[in-house]
């Protein structure tokens, strides 16, 4: 790492570590164990949780994720020897963090995931909707077999992640733009990723195997080094309005940007192929409600709604740590309306280093405690 970014880094952490290079943080670090059971949009490194955790949350206290994602928090809580709580308004993403924070019994698990890798095949039900427009015949035929067997294992839910995950890979599109696909890719096309003439993607096997077995790892990877006697609990709900127990020893957590992301249509395959419950309307700061005055008025309200009982269920001192990219300034205000006062911001620079969307930006990182 160049001198002068290291500079910058300890400047910026003001002697907590929140910025590493590539060279200090591979990927293979970043996506360690469960952090890589399904790619996910915005989500933070875990090692800037563990940092956040190890810096302002007790030893063996509980932490609280009311924008909780796909789970870093609870993940990185658990591995640290702390309980957590998880909110989220998406089911996608509450379906993934509980198949990442769950106990398994490994032989079990082993077993049925190795079972279901035997009996991969086709399905003579015909697609229908979203299936049958963004995947190949093959394709589409192999993940409704894949989705007819998961009634008939225990560890279904850990399936269904697999076949969401294979269902992502497997769409009729471009292979640098899984990201953000607009419509079906039918023919041959340049490839930016690959630097070659690509063609889509026509079966799905190839990925449920292959997903199967990262997973079957990843799992095993995680209980070995999760600590003992803690757990989560994931909530899916709008935490504007769900009850909150408490009382809790901190608050982490990445809210959405404003008119960034669309989390639901982010998954949509998972919604189409598992039928879960979309409640699209009620995610805060969605790209389709775009940054006008209003938009940016609904947001401040949304998240300012968050905090305030999140502030109510604190333990007395108990820190709340809002990491955001605030180009706007809207995250002073809007804890000044939940009834928090700010005591540190520290700032940390962001590479983003794959995909189209590479680049570069700085976070900020609030700490705040309730305002007496």
């Amino acid at each position: 790492m160049a001198s002068t970014q290291a500079a910058l880094y300890r400047d910026l952490s003001q002697g907590l570590q929140l910025s590493w290079s590539e060279a200090e943080l591979p990927e293979r670090e970043r996506t360690k164990h469960v952090h890589r059971l399904h790619p996910y949009l915005g989500k933070f490194v875990p090692q800037l949780v563990e940092a956040l955790l190890d810096r302002y949350v007790r030893p063996g206290g509980l932490v609280l994720d009311p924008f909780a994602g796909s789970g870093t928090t609870l993940v990185q809580a658990l591995e640290s020897g702390r309980d957590a709580v998880g909110v989220d308004v998406a089911a996608f993403n509450c379906l993934l963090m509980g198949v990442k924070t769950r106990r398994y019994d490994a032989f079990l698990l082993e077993k049925e995931l190795r079972d279901v890798l035997e009996r991969r095949g086709a399905s003579a039900e015909r697609p229908r909707g979203y299936v049958r427009e963004w995947y190949a015949p093959r394709a589409a035929a192999e993940l409704l077999h894949f989705r007819s067997l998961l009634v008939e294992y225990e560890h279904a839910d850990v399936l269904r992640v697999v076949l969401a995950r294979a269902a992502r890979s497997a769409r009729l599109t471009t292979h640098f733009d899984l990201d953000f696909p607009r419509a079906p890719q039918h023919g041959a096309y340049w490839c930016h990723k690959h630097r070659r003439t690509c063609r889509p993607v026509e079966e799905a096997d190839k990925f449920v195997g292959r997903y199967l077995l990262d997973t079957l790892e990843r799992l095993k990877e995680f209980q070995r080094v999760r600590a003992r006697g803690r757990g989560a609990e994931v909530h899916h709900g709008d935490a504007r309005v769900l009850e909150l127990a408490g009382p809790f020893d901190g608050v982490i957590t990445s809210p959405p940007y404003p008119g960034l992301i669309d989390y639901h249509e982010q998954h949509r395959y998972a919604y189409e192929l598992l039928g879960l419950d979309d409640r699209r309307d009620l995610e805060l700061g969605a790209a389709r409600r775009g940054t006008s005055r209003a938009a940016l008025a609904e947001y401040v309200a949304g998240i300012s709604s968050v905090l305030r009982r999140c502030a109510d269920a604190l333990a007395a001192g108990a820190p709340v740590i809002v990491v955001v990219n605030d180009r706007r300034d809207l995250y002073p205000g809007i804890l000044k309306a939940s009834g928090l006062a700010l005591v540190d911001r520290l700032e940390r620079h962001v590479n983003r280093r794959t995909g189209r969307r590479a680049g570069e930006y700085y976070e900020s990182v609030f700490v705040a405690v309730r305002d007496a």
